[in-house]
């Protein structure tokens, strides 16, 4: 079933319909008003978000409502996207948010789509259900989120390894564990694959799981209803804490200082304290350093940018999930251009899926790159011959320095000749100064290359569908 799209029918909305706001959508909404007013600035804030109305959540997209007219068109013009990102900064699930006017009812129309995106299931931990004054409460997991569903490969496997031995240990093998990565790595995936498992393997263990930002949030509305004994009892009394994106409580001095009073107690009493960010410890920018020096004192585990082999997995995993046989020619052209982070990669594979279903044109290299047109042109740069040596030596799986070395044997002078080729097919630089991007070979040479690579490409077609794959991979 493809995702429930909003239709404005014109009737009126009552507070008995089945968009009804829970406890816990109420107070992530007061913690977006308040990320998209430091976005936009308070004065904004307060003319324009503040007035909307959280009606409720419907599917996976959020639904506000607004005054009048005038203010939803003024919102949707020019404060969508930040409403957007600070949602799916509080809550995961969110992939959306439509506004329509308070006289205005919505209801579902459902479509059919033979290919769609895997619906995330949310679940919390039944001890942390409700969010209520006096009652502190952890975030939702995704179930897609589970150390089955995660790719190993040489960027993450020490992270995977970490996370996994402190899922399954009943105690603390590495106080705190510390991940951190660039954005769309996979550090949430292993926080959520890290409850999953703890729930599994040791049920009554205590857990409480949510962003920094949902901490800070909870502790400040302890401070201002006067509650924070209940905060401290219920964060100090859990088994496993863990912290998501803990950077954001960078330059919060207040949230700080009980964060760091908070990972104390808990570690004194040997409980575990999982903790990512984007950054190192050491690294991280207006953070105490006492609070520093405590996330560095477990293992430190970090998570680099992904390898094509690892990109190929990843989209060779996610095609297998939804069902779905991928020309592999396809996958590869993604892993290849798609260097940014996993979250895009998926999302490319998506849209490439959906466009197949709802056009019912097959997939292939050339509708690839027509739909995927916006988004390979952002992660386009101009070409470079060092560019080109990089990806090259990448896909044969060979040393950056054998580009310019003298070694002569097939497995490294064939991709050096293949990269000579793509240099000459795709920048407008000339045979010499080619040649000697290449440990100073001379024109000759390069020529020799691009008269070999085009004979090869005539009489073997699997070297040329590598050739072509990387071609267009490279072009801009």
């Amino acid at each position: 079933m493809a995702q429930p799209q909003l239709v404005n029918q014109g009737t009126v909305v009552t507070t008995a319909d089945r968009l009804v706001p829970t406890a816990m959508l109420k107070d992530q909404w007061n913690m977006v008003k308040e990320i998209v007013a430091t976005d936009i600035g308070a004065s904004h804030g307060k003319s324009w978000i503040d007035p909307l109305e959280l009606l409720g959540l419907d599917g996976m997209v959020l639904v506000l409502g607004s005054p009048n007219s005038f203010a939803k068109d003024w919102v949707e013009n020019h404060y969508l996207e930040a409403l957007v990102k600070a949602w799916k900064q509080v809550n995961m699930v969110i992939q959306g948010v439509t506004i329509v006017i308070h006289e205005q009812k919505i209801t579902v129309a459902n479509t059919n789509s033979e290919i769609t995106p895997p619906q995330s299931k949310i679940e919390t931990f039944d001890s942390f259900e409700k969010d209520e004054p006096g009652s502190y409460t952890g975030a939702p997991l995704d179930n897609r989120f589970t150390f089955e569903n995660f790719v190993v490969g040489k960027p993450n496997e020490l992270a995977y390894a970490a996370a996994l031995r402190v899922a399954e240990s009943s105690t603390p093998q590495f106080n705190p564990l510390f991940l951190y990565g660039g954005v769309g790595l996979g550090k949430t995936h292993l926080m959520h694959a890290i409850a999953w498992k703890i729930r599994t393997c040791h049920p009554a263990r205590k857990v409480i799981y949510l962003s920094a930002e949902k901490f800070m949030y909870q502790f400040v509305r302890a401070l201002r209803y006067k509650d924070m004994v209940a905060f401290k009892d219920q964060f100090r009394a859990v088994d496993v804490l863990m912290i998501d994106d803990v950077q954001f409580i960078s330059g919060k001095d207040t949230t700080q200082e009980e964060f760091f009073h908070t990972f104390n107690a808990l570690v004194d009493k040997n409980h575990q304290v999982i903790v990512s960010a984007d950054k190192s410890p050491s690294d991280l920018e207006n953070m105490e350093e006492r609070l520093k020096s405590r996330l560095g004192w477990g293992l430190v585990a970090d998570i680099h940018p992904t390898t094509y082999e690892l990109r190929l997995g990843i989209l060779q995993a996610k095609a297998a999930a939804l069902g779905v046989k991928m020309p592999k020619e396809v996958l590869e052209f993604l892993a290849f251009k798609i260097t940014s982070n996993i979250r895009e990669l998926e999302g490319a594979l998506n849209r490439i899926l959906a466009h197949a279903s709802l056009v019912g044109r097959s997939i292939s290299l050339d509708t690839t790159q027509e739909v995927l047109r916006d988004l390979l042109r952002s992660n386009d740069q101009r070409l470079t011959v060092e560019e080109i040596q990089r990806k090259v030596a990448e896909y044969f799986n060979i040393k950056m320095s054998d580009m310019v070395s003298n070694r002569r044997m097939q497995n490294i002078a064939r991709p050096r000749q293949v990269a000579m080729y793509m240099a000459k097919q795709l920048t407008s630089k000339s045979l010499p100064e080619i040649g000697r991007k290449f440990g100073g070979r001379d024109h000759t040479t390069v020529l020799h290359a691009v008269r070999k690579i085009q004979e090869l490409c005539a009489d073997d077609f699997d070297f040329a569908n590598d050739v072509e794959i990387l071609k267009r991979s490279l072009q801009t």
